[in-house]
């Protein structure tokens, strides 16, 4: 078996680290900061290390005891466009890798980079309403080659994808 993603950052160790940096990051940059400005749960950067886990071939700890894919999506969504914003997110994210030492491996800087630059496109993808998330979605998983085939969380665990 090929080398996770997860493992090669060195697991939930280094994610805890790097979505603290994000985090930080993003709460004192004057655009980003809006995203969190009517507050966010006290364990942020342990969750969102556990859902970047598990789209990135680690342990699915996130869907099991936090939220499902939807409820993930649909927190995202209905906030309007925000290009800057998503923009300036990655610019945090890709500093976050410099801030955790995760940027020293350009192979894994580079995936990581991609991935997040994705991600944050796709939760962008329902801009106009939470209401247009469908149910059923699953975390989309990311590998070295990028997005892995049947894993866009747009489809439904049943396989159909929203019109």
């Amino acid at each position: 078996m090929d080398r996770t993603i997860y493992d090669a950052v060195g697991g939930m160790p280094a994610l805890v680290s790097l979505a603290h940096a994000w985090h930080e990051r993003c709460l004192a940059d004057p655009v980003v900061s809006h995203a969190f400005s009517h507050g966010y749960h006290p364990d942020h950067s342990a969750r969102l290390a556990a859902y970047w886990a598990e789209a990135l071939g680690g342990p699915r700890g996130y869907t099991a005891s936090v939220a499902s894919e939807t409820e993930v999506v649909r927190l995202h969504s209905g906030n309007g466009e925000h290009r800057e914003m998503d923009e300036r997110a990655v610019g945090c994210f890709a500093a976050a890798l410099d801030d955790t030492g995760l940027s020293a491996d350009d192979g894994v800087r580079d995936v990581l980079v991609a991935y997040f630059t994705w991600a944050t496109a796709y939760l962008a993808s329902y801009h106009r309403s939470a209401g247009e998330v469908p149910d059923g979605l699953t975390v989309p998983e990311w590998s070295w080659d990028g997005l892995v085939a049947g894993t866009d969380s747009r489809r439904t665990a049943g396989g159909a994808q929203p019109q």
